[in-house]
């Protein structure tokens, strides 16, 4: 558990040396980039299977017990970042694939690793790790409406219905499915566990040692999500970095839409987690939640765009990854020290 945990503090580190493997590894080798490109669905559908093993989807009633908490998450991540990216989008107007990319990856807030980020700004992350089935819900529901008011109708029609469906379901669906099956099947073992430890019979003892599978396979599911966020980032920056070398202009401009969302959700969410009279630990992980986007888990919809209109998309996902890894160094000391002080009170991480 603690080499897993310190793992996962040093998630950043390894991310920002993966990337840059990546990017050299792609800008020295074509065929690599190339050939990699085809390890990405399946990398990704193990990830995205780690990543909501971690969730804790049948707390669903305990995340929403913390109603203000809950409250200025939705307030936020569905009130105030949509309108600050349709005043981005507005203000840096792009053309329909790029503005894809841009709606899918900054209006879905992260579910995964925000929970580590947020605990590492002092923020409450068993708080943030609740909360987030809850996200993930609210997210799937608004993301089609926000797709069809914020990209338009021209951009929107990119989106075949075909291979959008089909990536959602065996990139999103499927593992979200094996995920939940799990969770079931290590609750199911743990009351298993405890009747076999009450009962005396030698037939209780061997069921409760059989059930408690589920949860050695949900322990172990837990080191998929930062060596496999990885691995995804090599394959990703490997096989789209020849592309963004090759034709720059589409990264270039929306490297402004990134810097400013970076630089503004913090304070708006500051102003939420005051409006709903948060205490410092739930407001410091409003705020990791208002700027950590969802990159890794709406990848597969962008690839699913037809023809160029997938790399273009895909790029701009990426360079967002990048841009929030960079804000990510930066406010997890900004948010305890600058954005939301303790004020003498002990914060729950």
């Amino acid at each position: 558990m603690e080499k897993r945990e310190k793992l996962e503090r040093n998630q950043i580190a390894v991310y920002a040396a993966a990337l840059i493997v990546g990017i050299a590894a792609g800008l020295l080798s074509e065929p690599f980039g190339k050939g990699i490109e085809a390890w990405i669905s399946p990398l990704l559908a193990v990830l995205l299977y780690g990543m909501f093993t971690m969730i804790p989807f049948l707390e669903l009633r305990r995340a929403l017990a913390n109603g203000r908490f809950i409250a200025a998450l939705l307030l936020t991540n569905f009130v105030f970042v949509p309108s600050v990216v349709w005043g981005l989008l507005k203000l840096f107007p792009q053309p329909e694939a790029v503005t894809v990319g841009v709606c899918l990856v900054l209006l879905t807030p992260c579910i995964d690793y925000v929970i580590v980020f947020a605990a590492m700004g002092k923020g409450d992350g068993k708080s943030m790790a609740a909360a987030t089935p809850v996200l993930f819900i609210a997210q799937i529901i608004m993301l089609p409406i926000y797709l069809r008011l914020f990209a338009g109708g021209q951009a929107a029609a990119l989106m075949e219905v075909g291979p959008f469906v089909e990536a959602f379901l065996t990139l999103i669906a499927l593992p979200l499915a094996a995920a939940v099956l799990t969770q079931l099947w290590a609750k199911t073992g743990a009351a298993h566990v405890g009747a076999g430890q009450a009962g005396a019979s030698e037939s209780a003892a061997r069921q409760s040692g059989s059930a408690n599978i589920g949860t050695r396979v949900l322990e172990a599911a837990a080191w998929i999500p930062v060596p496999l966020m990885a691995l995804v980032l090599i394959a990703v920056s490997a096989s789209q970095i020849g592309r963004i070398a090759s034709d720059p202009l589409p990264v270039l401009r929306v490297l402004p839409i990134y810097v400013l969302f970076l630089l503004l959700m913090p304070p708006l969410a500051r102003l939420a987690g005051r409006l709903l009279r948060l205490d410092a630990g739930h407001g410091r992980a409003l705020i990791f939640s208002s700027f950590t986007r969802n990159s890794l888990v709406v990848l597969p919809l962008a690839l699913a765009l037809p023809g160029e209109a997938a790399d273009v998309a895909a790029a701009v996902i990426v360079a967002q990854t990048l841009t929030e890894l960079v804000g990510e160094l930066a406010y997890v000391r900004a948010v305890p020290k600058l954005l939301w002080r303790d004020k003498g009170r002990s914060v729950d991480t």
